[in-house]
C-alpha cells in the first residue's frame, strides 16, 4: 500500500470513528462531509473521452472548443482498475468519484463563471452540464437545474447513511458526481448538486 493509500485509509478511519462517537452524521447540501484529504484538481494533461470500441454507451457529444452539440455518439464506457484511476485522478477526486465521497462545501470553485461554457467529467471528458443552467444554491457546491443531456448522466438510488437520495454519475465512466434534489428553481425544479472536483469547466470559444 502506498503512502497516499495509507493517508486515505487513516483519514477515513478517523472520520468514521468521529461520526460514530458523535452518534450523528452531518449532511450539508445533500452530501456526507468527508475530510478534504489533499488539494483538489487533476494533474497536467486533462483526459479526453476514451473511444476504444463503439456501442457500450450512447451519449450526446459536444465539440471541444465551441461546445456545439454534435448529436448522439456511441462510445466505450471507460473502465479502469483502482490503480489506474489513482494515476488519472487527484487523491480527492478519486475519493469523491470512485468512493462516493463528498468534498467540503465551499472548498472548490462553485460560483457560476462569467464566461459562457460547459463542464466535462474530470475522469473521462464526457460533457455534463452547461454553465447557463448553473445557479447559486447557497450550499457551497456547484448546482444546476438540468444536465447538458439526460443520457450523459446516470441516476441511482442512494440509501447510504440512513438517507434516501438519488445519486448522479457520469455515463461515460460511471464515476460519482453528486446528487439531485427536487428543491431547485424553474423550469425543472431540480437541483443537481455536484462536487466541483469532479467537473472541469471549458470556456466556449467565440
Amino acid at each position: 500500500m502506498s503512502r497516499i493509500d495509507d493517508t486515505l485509509a487513516g483519514d477515513r478511519r478517523r472520520f468514521l470513528r468521529t461520526v460514530l462517537a458523535g452518534g450523528a452524521m452531518l449532511a450539508v447540501g445533500g452530501g456526507l462531509m468527508l475530510p478534504r484529504l489533499l488539494a483538489a484538481g487533476a494533474g497536467a494533461g486533462e483526459p479526453g473521452l476514451v473511444r476504444t470500441r463503439p456501442g457500450d454507451a450512447r451519449l450526446e457529444c459536444f465539440g471541444d472548443d465551441d461546445g456545439r452539440d454534435l448529436g448522439p455518439c456511441a462510445v466505450h464506457r471507460l473502465v479502469l482498475s483502482d490503480a489506474e484511476w489513482r494515476r488519472r485522478l487527484s487523491p480527492l477526486a478519486f475519493e469523491v468519484m470512485r468512493r462516493n465521497g463528498t468534498e467540503f462545501a465551499y472548498s472548490g470553485p462553485h460560483e457560476k463563471p462569467r464566461q459562457r461554457g460547459f463542464y466535462r467529467c474530470v475522469g473521462c471528458g464526457t460533457a455534463l452540464f452547461d454553465a447557463a443552467t448553473q445557479f447559486d444554491s447557497g450550499t457551497g457546491w456547484p448546482s444546476f437545474w438540468q444536465p447538458i443531456a439526460k443520457q450523459n448522466v446516470l441516476e441511482a438510488r442512494d440509501g447510504s447513511f440512513g438517507m434516501d437520495r438519488t445519486a448522479i454519475g457520469c455515463a461515460g465512466c460511471d464515476s460519482h458526481l453528486g446528487h439531485v434534489f427536487d428543491d431547485g428553481p424553474r423550469p425543472t425544479g431540480l437541483r443537481y448538486c455536484m462536487n466541483s472536483v469532479a467537473l472541469r469547466f471549458v470556456p466556449r470559444a467565440g
